[in-house]
This record gives structure tokens, C-alpha cells and sequence, in this order.
């Protein structure tokens, strides 16, 4: 297992500095909050990019109390460079003209994130990196232009389950590791509750299905649950527009994204 998170690693690390430099940018800037994804992909960066990374934590009085101190405990551990940004009382400006529940809250506390970080990586030279995991892709669990926004993902490709096993082997310390997994928007969420299975259940059916593209029936038939299935299958569907730019009308004989299809590189 190790030898394979080696090539992984080598892997990212590779990508995040081609796809970067070649923009003619020369580092890298993500939200750091304490959790698994940000704290995997800041430790990619960091050997990316050194001292070209910057880590931001963006807290508000939704957030856990635990997550400062264990982004500060990774951040000490791998010497980032990071600042914090508190976001509390911009969510309150909102709160105070809008009667909120608490997804509401969740979105617009990660758009407002993401809008940060956009604007410190004008005025750092950098792109944003994303943080999001290809479990939580293929469900759409996150907000769009939110959390779910990024110049360059790192990590899309591996499974949330995988995600734990790599952060043990990058050396990610062990009270972020071991904590539930928590987009940490309202006090007390939980993914694994809203989600309704643990990430162990959900990871082994979606591999059925995308890797080894097994139809609904198939993987009942090899012992998945229904209700577990049809609940993935519809989150995957109902979510297909998280996972793609939006939908332009087509007027005219070259549409972009229809019809011109000239590799994103092509001048790079």
C-alpha cells in the first residue's frame, strides 16, 4: 500500500506544479479547516510549492472548535504559510436580513470562502486548489461555487476511504485523521449523518458502480443494499450539474463547450 501512495504522491505533486507553472502563476492558495481533504492537499502543496503555498483558515461562529487548532497543528507540523480571515461577521450582515436554515447557512458560508480565496490568489500570483474528493464529487455533496470550486484538484480522483489511508501516509497528524468527517458549516454536522451510511459503505458501492460499472440490479444481486444504491444512483444523477460547466443555449454553428473543443492546453 505504501509504495502505491508513493506513486500517488508523486504523482499530485507533479501535477500540481505542471498545471500551475504552466499558467505562467507560481503557487498555490486553499482553505485550510481542519479537516482531511484540505489538510492531504495542503501537505501535497506544500511539497509543490514550499514557501509559494498559502494555507487560509476562514472561521466563523458556525465553525467547530476544534478546527482551528487542528489546521494550527498541521500548519506547525509541515511550517506553512498560512493567515486566517474571519468570516463571522460577514455571515452575520446576511443573517440579520435573511431567516436561514441551516443549509442556507452551509452555502453561503462556503461561497463566501471561496470568494475569499479567489481574491487572495489574484494578490498572490496563485490558483486556487481544490479540496474536494471524488466521493463527495460523484454525490455532489458541496456547494456549487463553493467548496466545490477551484482552479486545479488534486484530489478528485480518490475516494473519501482512500483519503484517510493517504493522509496516514503523508504523516497528516493523527487528531485530524481520526475526527468524524465534518464539513464543519453548522455545529454538530456531520457527513456521514447526512449522508445516512459511512463513507466505508458508500465508497465500496460507488466503486461497483463507476470503476467496474456494474448496473443497479448487478450490485443488489452481489449484496449492496437497495436502498443504499438507489440512493447513490439518484444523488450521482440529480448532481450531474455540479460536475460540469454550465449549459450554454446553442445559436450559432461554434458554441462553446458543443462545439469548440480545442484542448484546454493548446497555447499552454
Amino acid at each position: 500500500m505504501s509504495k502505491r501512495f508513493k506513486l500517488i504522491e508523486e504523482y499530485l505533486v507533479n501535477f500540481l506544479k505542471e498545471e500551475t507553472f504552466k499558467t505562467g502563476l507560481t503557487g498555490g492558495v486553499l482553505g485550510l479547516s481542519g479537516g482531511i481533504d484540505s489538510a492531504v492537499v495542503a501537505v501535497l502543496a506544500k511539497k509543490a510549492f514550499d514557501d509559494r503555498l498559502l494555507c487560509v483558515m476562514m472561521p466563523s461562529h458556525y465553525s467547530s472548535s476544534s478546527s482551528v487548532d487542528d489546521a494550527m497543528e498541521l500548519v506547525l507540523k509541515f511550517k506553512l504559510n498560512y493567515e486566517i480571515v474571519q468570516i463571522e461577521e460577514l455571515l452575520k450582515v446576511y443573517d440579520e436580513n435573511e431567516n436561514s436554515n441551516n443549509l442556507r447557512v452551509g452555502n453561503f458560508s462556503a461561497r463566501m470562502r471561496m470568494a475569499i480565496l479567489f481574491d487572495i490568489s489574484a494578490r498572490e500570483r496563485s490558483l486556487v486548489l481544490g479540496t474536494s474528493n471524488k466521493s463527495e464529487l460523484m454525490l455532489g455533496y458541496g456547494t456549487l461555487f463553493g467548496d466545490l470550486a477551484s482552479a486545479i484538484n488534486p484530489i478528485g480522483d480518490l475516494y473519501k476511504s482512500e483519503i484517510f489511508e493517504f493522509a496516514a501516509y503523508l504523516g497528516v497528524n493523527e487528531s485530524i485523521i481520526d475526527k468524524p468527517p465534518s464539513a464543519d458549516l453548522w455545529e454538530g454536522q456531520s457527513d456521514e449523518e447526512d449522508l445516512g451510511y459511512t463513507y466505508a459503505k458508500i465508497d465500496s458501492a460507488l466503486r461497483e458502480y463507476v470503476e467496474n460499472r456494474l448496473s443497479r440490479d448487478e450490485m443488489i444481486e452481489i449484496g449492496f443494499e437497495s436502498e443504499l444504491v438507489d440512493l447513490l444512483l439518484t444523488r450521482i444523477y440529480q448532481n450531474q450539474f455540479k460536475r460540469r460547466q454550465p449549459i450554454i443555449a446553442k445559436l450559432t454553428s461554434r458554441t462553446i463547450g458543443h462545439d469548440f473543443l480545442y484542448p484546454r492546453d493548446i497555447k499552454l
